[in-house]
C-alpha cells in the first residue's frame, strides 16, 4: 500500500487539495447563499451585480437594455427593446464556475505571488467574460429565437468553461510547479 501511495503521491496531493478547496469555498457561498430567501423571491448581491453588469455592457453598445426584479419568481429579469430576454439567476452569476478555476490552480499552484495574481486575475477575466456573455446570449436570442437552447444550453457553456480551460492550461504550462522551465 505505501508503495502506491509513493507511485501516486502527486495525484493524490492534487487530488486532496483540489476536493478540499473545493469544499470549502463551496460551503463559504452555500453559506452566503442562506441569507436569500428564493421563496421571497430574494437574490444575492452578486447575481444582481452581474444582471446591472450585463445590462450597462448593452446599453455601452447602444442596445435597449433594462433590468428588473422577477416577480414570479427569484432572479432579475433582462430586458432587450422592451422584451425580456433572460432571467438571471443565481447559477449565472459565474461563482461556481470561478470556485471551479481557484480549485484547480490551488490544486496545482506554483509560488504565493504569482498564484494569488493569477487567481485574481483569472477570477475577473471570468467574470468579465461572464458578463458579456450574458450580453450576447441576450442579443443573439432576440435575434434568433429558435436558437435558444443551442445558443444557451451548447454554445455559451462552451464559451465560459473553454476560457476556464484555456486558463487551467496556461497557469499548468507557465506558472505552476511543475511548468517546464527553460535555461
Amino acid at each position: 500500500m505505501k508503495k502506491y501511495f509513493i507511485l501516486y503521491k502527486p495525484f493524490l496531493l492534487f487530488l486532496g487539495k483540489f476536493l478540499l478547496t473545493y469544499l470549502l469555498l463551496t460551503f463559504v457561498y452555500e453559506s452566503y447563499l442562506t441569507q436569500f430567501d428564493v421563496n421571497k423571491f430574494e437574490v444575492d448581491g452578486f447575481t444582481q451585480v452581474v444582471a446591472k453588469q450585463s445590462k450597462d455592457v448593452m446599453v455601452f453598445f447602444n442596445y435597449d437594455a433594462t433590468i428588473a426584479p422577477n416577480a414570479k419568481q427569484s432572479g432579475v429579469n433582462l430586458f432587450y427593446n422592451n422584451k425580456m430576454m433572460a432571467r438571471i439567476i443565481e447559477g449565472c452569476n459565474g461563482l461556481s464556475v470561478i470556485i471551479l478555476f481557484v480549485s484547480f490552480i490551488i490544486a496545482f499552484s506554483g509560488k504565493i505571488k504569482p498564484t494569488i495574481l493569477y487567481l485574481i486575475g483569472g477570477s475577473l477575466l471570468i467574470h468579465i467574460f461572464n458578463v458579456f456573455r450574458i450580453s450576447l446570449l441576450c442579443v443573439l436570442m432576440y435575434y434568433f429565437p429558435s436558437q435558444q437552447h443551442f445558443l444557451h444550453g451548447v454554445v455559451f457553456p462552451l464559451f465560459i468553461y473553454g476560457t476556464v480551460f484555456i486558463l487551467w492550461i496556461i497557469w499548468v504550462n507557465k506558472f505552476s510547479k511543475y511548468a517546464t522551465k527553460k535555461i
